[in-house]
């Protein structure tokens, strides 16, 4: 007699085999490989700057100066994306990454490294990430059927995520055991790795039709944006809530590592933790069709308030990294809903600028979280700037949850005409 069990294992397996679509699994792959080394890039950068400079400032300082490329040069990244085939949009991006990545672990390995040459490295990384994100985000769509789109998101998210955890612990080591500079120069390579899967892609094309203007591309996409109000109320509710997070997770986390734990290798458990979290929240998110996926999703951004709270508490190493796993079942199963909800109900031929949008909103304010963590907590305390951090995140995600289209936005009620999928399985 067929069970739960036995349904759930055929549906997995079902999504599974989208993985046989040339153009998905090359990109399924080209990620993979990508975030290994993304996984590895956070543990090391923080210890390689607190060794240079033993500041917490200095930190959030090289964390910044990644995050404001992006708010600048984010909507540039959608234009483009929509413009030119996203397939080499996502191989141009990835080679800058690369570069700069493979700049900073020269610098870092051969001892010579000084912040300033850090943060100009980082910056031209997150300007690369900037052209990246909204070319990745709207070529999903373009590689599987539109009825696969929510099982092709978590069966993306859920790969990477794996990646996620191998690279985290991967990092933990090296930084123990070598230096932070050889983690970086693994992440090079993975973008040089992702570039070159990517390049066999094949019938990506453009998805918007040139000999319109720059700003009528801008306003068009802006356009789309504010025509959904769950989406930009959403966008505004993580405007404040990754101000909370970023400082106080990012900057003030590996902070209370070093100060109470065991250092690099504690802030490798907790980030790998909240990588088992996502990887949890991709197998729920493969199956499960809820009939208000943003409702969901939003009560799920809550979790990311728990592992600051157990570091605010001091509490044991294993009670933070299961807050830090329950974060992540959180953060994916918010991650699978938006970006399905995204591809089911914003235009094709505006998604590019319609996610770089998003993006900006949601991290415009992101770098005064990471700049101000440090001096505001050598004024009030770490512990201090903690609580203020997960303020940050309960109070406006509250507050969206007013919001009627929040509440009760269902899978492909506004559905568009499908892009035809490119594709040689």
């Amino acid at each position: 007699m067929p069970t739960i069990t036995d349904g759930y294992t055929r549906g997995v397996r079902s999504a599974f085999a989208l993985l046989r679509l040339r153009n998905f699994g090359l990109l399924f792959a080209g990620r993979c490989v990508s975030f290994l080394g993304n996984a590895m890039a956070p543990v090391a950068l923080a210890f390689a700057v607190l060794h240079l400079t033993g500041s917490a400032s200095a930190l959030g300082i090289v964390l910044a100066a990644r995050m404001v490329p992006n708010v600048l040069l984010l909507v540039v990244g959608g234009v483009i994306a929509d413009r030119l085939p996203r397939s080499t949009v996502l191989i141009g991006s990835q080679l800058v990454a690369g570069a700069a990545q493979a700049g900073a672990a020269v610098l870092l390995i051969s001892g010579r490294a000084e912040i300033w040459q850090v943060v100009i490295l980082e910056a031209i990384n997150g300007a690369a990430f900037a052209v990246f994100y909204p070319a990745d985000t709207a070529v999903v769509p373009l590689t599987v059927p539109e009825d696969r789109l929510r099982e092709a998101n978590a069966l993306l998210r859920f790969g990477t995520n794996a990646t996620l955890i191998l690279g985290a612990a991967l990092a933990g080591v090296l930084v123990a055991a070598l230096n932070p500079g050889w983690a970086i120069a693994a992440d090079a390579a993975t973008f040089f790795v992702a570039a070159a899967l990517l390049t066999e892609l094949r019938g990506i094309k453009a998805a918007a039709a040139g000999g319109t203007s720059f700003i009528s591309d801008l306003v068009e996409g802006w356009s789309e944006f504010i025509s959904h109000r769950w989406l930009w109320t959403i966008v505004a509710q993580f405007s404040l809530m990754l101000v909370g997070f970023f400082g106080a997770f990012q900057v003030l986390g590996p902070v209370v590592a070093q100060r109470d734990l065991s250092g690099a290798t504690s802030w490798a458990a907790i980030v790998g933790g909240q990588s088992a979290g996502l990887l949890g929240g991709g197998l729920i998110a493969l199956r499960w069709r809820p009939a208000r996926p943003l409702l969901i999703a939003t009560i799920a951004v809550f979790g990311n308030a728990l592992p600051i709270a157990a570091l605010a508490l001091g509490l044991p190493i294993a009670v933070i990294v299961g807050a830090a796993v329950v974060n992540g079942v959180g953060l994916e199963v918010f991650g699978v809903y938006w970006y399905t909800a995204l591809h089911e109900h914003v235009a094709r031929e505006a998604l590019s600028r319609v996610s770089a949008y998003d993006a900006l909103g949601s991290i415009a304010l992101s770098p005064i979280g990471l700049v101000a963590a440090g001096p505001v907590s050598d004024v009030i305390g770490v512990d201090a700037t903690l609580w203020l951090g997960a303020g940050l995140i309960i109070v406006p995600t509250a507050l969206v949850l007013l919001v009627p289209e929040v509440r009760t936005l269902g899978p492909g009620q506004r559905r568009i005409e499908a892009a035809p999928v490119a594709d040689a399985s």
